[in-house]
C-alpha cells in the first residue's frame, strides 16, 4: 500500500459537498458497517447515506430508546445495539455479541464524542471523561473488533475502512504525555477536549500502520463546524464568546459562513469511508473531503489544516502504547 504524505488530492469535493454528490456511484450492498453516535447530529446523516448505498449498519447506543427514535424514518438495514463508551464492559460486550451475530465488518466510523465537559471522571481509574469516551472507548472497541476487520479485509473485493471523527480542536492541546488525566493542577475541558481530538488522530495513523498489512485503511476527519447535540455542555453566553452566535442566539454572521449543516459535515466521513480517491493510502488527517494541509506551527491556520505534532508516527507509537498500558489496567 503506498503512503502519500499529508498533502491535499484535489479531490473534487468541498467544504459543502454533499452526501448525495459523494456517494454517487457508491454502492455497498452486502457490506456491514458500525457508526458510532450514529443517532445524533452528523451520526444520523452518515447512517442514513451508507443505509441508502446498500449497507447494514449497526449504530451502538447509550440511549437506546432515544436512537430507535432518531433513525426510525431513516430506510434501511439498520439495527441498534445497546454500548456505553464510558463503560469498557459494555464495549466489549457489543463487540463480542456482534462478532457472533455478524460475518464481516467493512466500515467501522467511530463518530461519537463530547467536547468542552465539566470535569468528570469514569472506570475504576478515575479517566478524564473525554479523553476516555473520545479515544479510549473507541480504541478498545476497535481493539476488539480489529479481528474481524482483518478477516474481512483479506476476502476478495473487500474495501475495509476506519474513521475517525478528530476536529480542528486537536489545535488546543497535543496530548499530555505526563497527564493526559488531569490529575494534578486545574481542569480545562478545552485542553481536554482538544487532547482527545489530537488523539483520535494519531489513533488513526496508529490503527493504519496495523491494518495496512491486510489491506485495509483508516482515516481521521475533520467534519467542520456544525450546529449539533456536540454544543449541549456549553452555555449560550460562553457560545457568543466564541463568535458562534449573535446576541439575539441565532448564528453568527462569521459562523454562518463557515459553519456547516449536518449532512454536509457528514461528508469527509463519507468520503474517507468509501471513495476510492483514497485506495492506496491512509493514516491522513481529511478535511472538507480532502486530505488536509499540514499547519505551520510557528504560523497557525485557525479553523483549518492539522497540527504536526496530530500526524506524528512516533507520537501515534507512543500514545498506541500508553493506550494499551491504560485499558490493560482494569
Amino acid at each position: 500500500m503506498t503512503t502519500h504524505k499529508q498533502h491535499p488530492l484535489h479531490s473534487g469535493f468541498g467544504m459543502f459537498s454533499e452526501p448525495n454528490d459523494i456517494m454517487k456511484g457508491r454502492s455497498l450492498n452486502g457490506k456491514t458497517a458500525i457508526v458510532t453516535g450514529g443517532y445524533s447530529g452528523l451520526g444520523v446523516e452518515t447512517v442514513r447515506a451508507i443505509a441508502k448505498a446498500g449497507a447494514t449498519v449497526i449504530v451502538p447506543a447509550r440511549d437506546m430508546p432515544r436512537a430507535h427514535a432518531a433513525l426510525v424514518d431513516i430506510l434501511g438495514d439498520i439495527h441498534v445495539e445497546s454500548m456505553d463508551l464510558a463503560d469498557l464492559d459494555s464495549v466489549y460486550g457489543f463487540a463480542e455479541s456482534f462478532a457472533n451475530d455478524h460475518g464481516r465488518l467493512d466500515l467501522l466510523i467511530n463518530n461519537a464524542g463530547i467536547m468542552a465537559c465539566p470535569e468528570t471522571r469514569i472506570g475504576p481509574n478515575g479517566w478524564e471523561q473525554q479523553f476516555g469516551v473520545n479515544h479510549l472507548g473507541h480504541f478498545a472497541l476497535t481493539k476488539a473488533l480489529m479481528p474481524m476487520l482483518e478477516t474481512t479485509a483479506q476476502q476478495k473485493g473487500s474495501d475495509v475502512r476506519v474513521v475517525a471523527l478528530s476536529s480542528t480542536g486537536h489545535k488546543l492541546s497535543d496530548i499530555r504525555w505526563d497527564d493526559p488525566h488531569f490529575r494534578d493542577g486545574e481542569y480545562d475541558k478545552w485542553q481536554a477536549y482538544g487532547q482527545s481530538k489530537t488523539a483520535n488522530a494519531l489513533f488513526a495513523m496508529g490503527l493504519n500502520k496495523r491494518l495496512s498489512a491486510f489491506g485495509a485503511r483508516a482515516f481521521s476527519v475533520h467534519p467542520g463546524g456544525i450546529m449539533t447535540p456536540l454544543q449541549r455542555h456549553l452555555p449560550r453566553e460562553e457560545m457568543v464568546a466564541l463568535g458562534w452566535l449573535n446576541e439575539d442566539g441565532e448564528p453568527s454572521e462569521a459562523a454562518a459562513k463557515m459553519f456547516k449543516t449536518p449532512s454536509q459535515g457528514a461528508g469527509t466521513g463519507l468520503w474517507a469511508a468509501t471513495h476510492p480517491q483514497l485506495a492506496d493510502t491512509g493514516g491522513l488527517y481529511c478535511e472538507n473531503c480532502d486530505v488536509a494541509q499540514m499547519d505551520n506551527p510557528a504560523e497557525p491556520v485557525r479553523y483549518k489544516n492539522v497540527m504536526p505534532y496530530a500526524v506524528d508516527p512516533e507520537a501515534a507509537e507512543r500514545l498506541w502504547a500508553l493506550s494499551e498500558e491504560m485499558i490493560a489496567a482494569l
